[in-house]
């Protein structure tokens, strides 16, 4: 399956207009059978207030660098929600920003790996802009068991969800997590075009996962924040998770996920038990840890 490396703003506004049924654009319904799937571009230029012929070029690639109001009144119309809006500004001035595709940078600052011991006993890790796992505390890293049977460089939660046969085992929510990862590696690969970190996890997932590949094509757009994970792990048995993602100052892109449960409630005695066995102190992955 042939795999676009860098997001085109054309392929998302055509997928994005075919999912807003002209009812929902605020036009009057017809009768009879439409050929086009949600709106026509000629819809989609008149509620935007654009030409028919410049919002063609936009979809074929060829307007470069709309305007931010042209943008915020396609944004409009094509219901497009925040996470989604961002990616569209992000799509269309992906060409002036070559710096965003560089290597990623995978080196921590004692600050943010004293952090992960900080929180503990909440599980904690963080992650690169392409879910990288770059260092975990000891219940971060047992959260995702047989995760550290792979050498540090290959520790990617993206890769887990799909291809790691524990994953589907732990996550009782494992088709909403792994919606919500393909969400996020989307809207990571429209912010870094062409990033070698996150083209590679993506490539090589469209390939080794048919629902992977199946998720991409549905280009969903988020930035994971927060949310809750139900997990059945083989060590503590079923519990459920709470977890907020905060960005690490000065990166490009890295995370910090922190998981909780409320105190005394057995969803918190059962992540007390991923600490009963080995070190207390955070680790870097591939460094600190040996793969």
């Amino acid at each position: 399956m042939d795999i676009d490396k860098a997001p085109g703003l054309g392929e998302f506004l055509r997928i994005r207009r075919a999912g807003v049924t002209p009812e929902q654009a605020g036009l009057p319904a017809t009768t009879g059978r439409r050929r086009t799937a949600g709106l026509r571009r000629e819809e989609v230029a008149l509620l935007a207030g654009v030409s028919i012929e410049y919002y063609r070029r936009l979809e074929q690639g060829k307007q470069h660098r709309p305007g931010p109001a042209v943008l915020e009144a396609v944004a409009r119309v094509l219901r497009l929600d925040e996470d989604e809006r961002r990616h569209l500004f992000e799509l269309a001035q992906a060409p002036d920003t070559p710096a965003r595709s560089g290597a990623p940078e995978r080196a921590l600052r004692p600050d943010v790996l004293r952090m992960l011991d900080i929180v503990d006993p909440c599980p904690a890790y963080v992650l690169s802009r392409a879910n990288d796992l770059l260092a975990a505390n000891p219940r971060g890293l047992r959260l995702l068991p047989g995760i550290e049977e792979w050498p540090g460089p290959r520790r990617n939660t993206a890769r887990y969800t799909f291809l790691h046969p524990a994953a589907r085992r732990l996550y009782g929510n494992w088709e909403e997590v792994a919606a919500a990862t393909v969400a996020h590696l989307r809207a990571a690969a429209g912010r870094h075009p062409d990033a070698p970190d996150v083209t590679g996890v993506v490539g090589e997932l469209v390939v080794k996962s048919e629902e992977f590949a199946a998720l991409w094509q549905r280009y969903e757009v988020r930035s994971r924040t927060n949310g809750r994970k139900h997990f059945t792990h083989p060590a503590t048995g079923t519990m459920t998770l709470s977890y907020e993602a905060y960005e690490v100052a000065r990166t490009d892109g890295h995370r910090l996920i922190v998981y909780q449960a409320e105190p005394g409630s057995p969803d918190h005695d059962a992540m007390i038990l991923l600490g009963h066995a080995g070190d207390t102190a955070a680790v870097s992955a591939g460094s600190r840890r040996p793969g």
